[in-house]
């Protein structure tokens, strides 16, 4: 294809995007020197607003992969991709009301230790390093794909512009920790929402207005959005969407150590739940912006199909070749749009290295080397950005033979969150199971998410559930590239069809469900665990929903945990005491000093406040006796 090049004001626009968000991070880094902690390089002192938080979660999830390839996929597959908004319903209200309340009463840093609290060491360790893989897997293609658009619409180097990416982030979230992160997201939120509506607003007229896109995408059977065919192997249908994806985004938000550290850093629970349920109005508002590009798209393409006649060779170039088609005579405002992209990676990647940092620090180093000083364990945090910053952008070069960005992106999450979620589900809503059948359960949930999507990779589904919808090329100038078609299968197992062509939505399901049934069922065969030795706030008492006619089947469900009110309310009061004495009581292994960090509970705002207000007054009540 031909590449347009950059016009001096969009330069300008581009560099300032990195000049800024650099910029945050010094001013943090400045700010914050004399609360030079861990604590506070990690999860912001626990002092964050929900403002800032909504607008950081929100961004760093709607990353370049959905600004590049949910375009795309609409352009390709129609928009039947907006009933996500759906599985956004289920998986914030999911979030907020299951894994959060527990996840923030326990006091923890990394969501990991709540698996020490709940089963052992292992398992704990287990889940970081799965974690872990994930990130740095998930964190490679959303790199890369900016970096991709980057190449084609300017000429820039691909792999110098992933090496960019990486150094700006690290430089970053080295310097400011996540309070940097946070607010430099907010700002990056802002440059993408911008530069959707720009391309929205410009795209539109130049295709003959807003009515003139529904109608020729209506013809081009684009707006065909509710199908409900229950077949698993279709890739999208309103049951792929709506039921893959509420367990991909809840292996993505709920037990995502990115999300809930954001989450815990809020000054209280309820504004943990405001971060939440605001950032959902920014979830849906991206989710529109981007569906409604690709229709625009389609309608300015559809008489001549870059992608089939050759013109670009991947799907996910479509949307920066279509911005350079209508800006062409409107120098900064491609600029604008690269920035806005750029703009989803680097709060991705920063959110990403900032999460790697404290899992790794929270769960090994801390682990290993209890009595490490608070200046050591402050430079310890910064030292491991860097390093997995390095990491993060060594894997753009394996995202470059992924295929399409959204469906890579959400498979990896498929592949490692649904086991997760799986996992963090066990120790949460069955008291009964144990670790070894927690253990069990996530190897059992990896490896069947992992062999569905392996299997795919090496054997794609059957053209006729994945092909996509008829694309035009009837007034294209003709060229020596031959068009493409469905790719021939030969030799494939009979697995092939079947289990290998399972939609990717799904995969997440696999993992999760295989988790959950092992997990139960090696835990009834070994010996169940014993509901006495939970600490109530480690469990969510669901069965209160169905039983709460009966006091006695309530109790029934509760497996033995003492939920019942006098003794929970102790707990909430006491803030971390119940914690104190852990160690006797839970097989866990816990050092107690790590243990002393639980937020208080305010029975008047019937919410949780942070730890810094309640050790003071504390520390002031035994000077003056």
């Amino acid at each position: 294809m031909e590449v347009k090049n950059f016009a001096i004001w969009d330069y300008v626009v581009f560099a300032a995007l990195f000049f800024i968000s650099s910029g945050i991070g010094v001013f943090f880094a400045i700010k914050e020197r004399k609360k030079a902690t861990s604590r506070e390089f990690l999860i912001g002192g626990r002092q964050m607003n929900f403002g800032p938080v909504a607008l950081s979660l929100t961004a760093s999830f709607m990353s370049a992969v959905t600004i590049l390839g949910t375009p795309s996929e609409v352009y390709r597959f129609g928009a039947s991709f907006i009933v996500m908004f759906i599985a956004y319903l289920f998986v914030i209200i999911l979030t907020s009301e299951l894994f959060l309340p527990v996840f923030y009463r326990s006091g923890i840093t990394s969501t990991y230790e709540y698996l020490q609290l709940r089963f052992n060491k292992p398992v704990r360790y287990a889940a970081t390093v799965t974690y872990i893989v994930q990130t740095i897997l998930y964190t490679g293609v959303v790199v890369y794909a900016p970096a991709l658009a980057l190449n084609q619409v300017t000429g820039f180097d691909l792999w110098g512009s992933v090496f960019a990416t990486g150094i700006v982030c690290t430089f970053y979230c080295t310097l400011g920790g996540l309070k940097a992160v946070v607010w430099t997201d907010a700002f990056q939120m802002v440059v993408m929402i911008v530069g959707f509506l720009t391309v929205l607003i410009k795209g539109s007229t130049h295709v003959g207005g807003f009515y003139n896109v529904l109608e020729q995408s209506a013809n081009g059977s684009r707006l065909h959005i509710f199908d409900f065919d229950v077949d698993p192997l279709r890739r999208h249908t309103f049951w792929t969407i709506t039921v893959g994806g509420t367990f991909t985004w809840l292996g993505i938000y709920g037990v995502n150590q990115s999300t809930i550290q954001r989450c815990i850093s809020c000054k209280t629970e309820k504004h943990a739940k405001l971060a939440l349920y605001f950032n959902l109005l920014g979830l849906w508002i991206i989710l529109v912006c981007a569906v409604f590009s690709g229709l625009i798209m389609y309608s300015h393409f559809k008489d001549c199909d870059p992608w089939t006649s050759g013109i670009i060779s991947a799907p996910d170039q479509l949307m920066p070749y279509f911005v350079m088609e209508i800006f062409d005579t409107m120098p900064g405002l491609p600029g604008l749009f690269v920035a806005c992209a750029f703009s989803g990676t680097l709060s991705t990647v920063a959110a990403s290295i900032n999460a790697l940092a404290t899992v790794t620090f929270e769960d090994f180093v801390k682990s290993c080397f209890p009595h490490l000083s608070d200046k050591l364990s402050t430079w310890i945090s910064k030292g491991l950005c860097p390093l997995f910053g390095v990491m993060c952008t060594s894997m753009a070069v394996a995202a470059s033979v992924m295929g399409g960005v959204v469906q890579a992106a959400l498979s990896i999450h498929g592949m490692c969150g649904g086991p997760m979620l799986g996992l963090f589900s066990l120790g949460i809503l069955f008291p009964f199971v144990n670790w070894k059948g927690a253990l069990g359960g996530l190897l059992t949930g990896i490896t069947l998410s992992f062999w569905v999507a392996i299997g795919a990779f090496i054997y794609p589904a059957p053209a006729s559930k994945t092909w996509p919808l008829p694309l035009s090329t009837d007034q294209c100038i003709k060229s020596n590239v031959t068009a493409t078609g469905p790719p021939v299968l030969s030799s494939r197992p009979a697995i092939a069809d079947t289990w290998y062509s399972i939609s990717y939505l799904y995969y997440s399901a696999v993992g999760c469900l295989g988790c959950i049934a092992a997990g139960v069922i090696i835990s009834l065969i070994t010996g169940y665990q014993r509901g006495e030795d939970i600490q109530p706030l480690l469990i969510r008492p669901v069965g209160n929903l169905f039983c709460f006619w009966s006091k006695k089947y309530k109790r029934l469900c509760w497996c033995g945990v003492q939920h019942d009110s006098v003794i929970e309310q102790e707990n909430l009061e006491n803030g971390g005491n119940w914690k104190q004495g852990a160690e006797s009581v839970l097989p866990n292994g816990l050092r107690r000093e790590s243990l002393v960090h639980l937020p208080g509970y305010d029975p008047k705002d019937k919410s949780y406040n942070n730890i810094e207000r309640n050790i003071n007054e504390l520390t002031e009540l035994k000077n003056t006796t």
